[in-house]
């Protein structure tokens, strides 16, 4: 993997919501209209104008972005993405990967050089955190080395057990030939 492109990717334990990045990614639901976990926090934190914004968008086919400003938060923006519920089948890796990709492609497209994700899709929508952190960082990896105008992604992690599970593969990355 190349290194270059390993060092704009960040990995840290918290709350999304705190993030001061260009954006932060939403893991919503089709409706963008608030849901729970990161949505629930992320609608909360930004107060009621994120909500009346999303109202205008028309909600979101699972595997798609929208971008909305980020009102109260720290983050000037929010992509909105809406990752499949894990179902086992190949369609579930690519939906996924179209999360990642196409909520980086808002970044780029709107000129943003920092972007926050969560582990999209891995709490209620059960999709398993070790294949769910290869496709994000192998997906946001190849997405990098065609925009280098995005100079860093963090990806913050609800539990000291997801952040070891990406902490460890991105330590094998470094470490490979490939």
């Amino acid at each position: 993997m190349d290194k270059k492109i390993l060092e704009k990717l960040e990995i840290s334990q918290g709350d999304i919501t705190l993030m001061d990045v260009d954006a932060i990614v939403n893991a919503a639901n089709t409706s963008l209209l608030g849901g729970g976990g990161v949505d629930g926090a992320i609608h909360r934190t930004a107060g009621p104008g994120l909500l009346e914004e999303c109202r205008t968008l028309g909600g979101c086919p699972t595997g798609e972005a929208r971008i909305t400003g980020g009102y109260n938060l720290a983050a000037r923006h929010v992509i909105h993405t809406v990752g499949p519920v894990y179902s086992g089948k190949p369609r579930d890796k690519a939906l996924l990967t179209g999360c990642y990709q196409n909520s980086l492609r808002l970044a780029a497209d709107n000129n943003l050089t920092s972007v926050a994700f969560p582990a999209i899709s891995c709490g209620v929508y059960g999709y398993p955190i070790e294949e769910a952190c290869k496709i994000a960082v192998d997906t946001t990896c190849l997405f990098l080395k065609t925009a280098p105008a995005i100079t860093r992604v963090i990806f913050m992690l609800f539990s000291p057990k997801d952040l070891k599970v990406y902490e460890d593969y991105i330590e094998s990355l470094k470490t490979s030939d490939t």
